[in-house]
């Protein structure tokens, strides 16, 4: 007799994947302003104060209902990163702010997060394929529109 697959389980600790039981109501509220991140990739600390300040959501109101709020809220804290790469909170409680943001993106000049193609950078998926997923390979990188010839130089190093 075969046994029935089980569905994929996924530990808070998991990281920067997103996990496989993503709210509707995640996707569709964070998405439509910005890659709707991984929450691996901030601590539980951090998506509280993000969860409670959305009135003022990094200079936007994105006020939810509050049952929506008390969702996403808790979905957020099961996965929140505990590893050692997010266990400091960033300042703003800011993922592009982060110690390990700052160090993978060191070579980026900051006229490419202002670029058309960019816009900012929260826009994770302008540069990675699979920033949706919250896959952020350097091997599923591609270069934007718009980079300048010493921009492209330093994105091949």
């Amino acid at each position: 007799m075969l046994a029935a697959p089980t569905a994929p389980t996924a530990q808070a600790d998991s990281g920067r994947a997103m996990p496989y039981n993503v709210p509707a109501a995640y996707l569709q509220e964070c998405a439509a302003c910005h890659t709707a991140y991984p929450p691996g990739l901030l601590p539980a600390a951090s998506w509280k104060r993000v969860m409670a300040g959305l009135d003022k959501h990094y200079g936007t109101d994105a006020s939810l209902d509050a049952a929506t709020v008390q969702q996403l809220g808790q979905w957020l804290q099961a996965y929140a990163g505990t590893y050692k790469r997010v266990s400091e909170e960033p300042p703003e409680d800011r993922i592009t702010r982060s110690a390990w943001f700052e160090r993978k993106h060191r070579k980026i000049e900051p006229s490419a997060w202002k670029l058309p193609s960019v816009k900012s950078a929260a826009n994770c998926a302008a540069c990675h394929t699979g920033a949706e997923q919250g896959r952020f390979s350097d091997h599923d990188l591609r270069m934007p529109a718009g980079l300048d010839a010493r921009s492209r130089r330093a994105w091949d190093d």
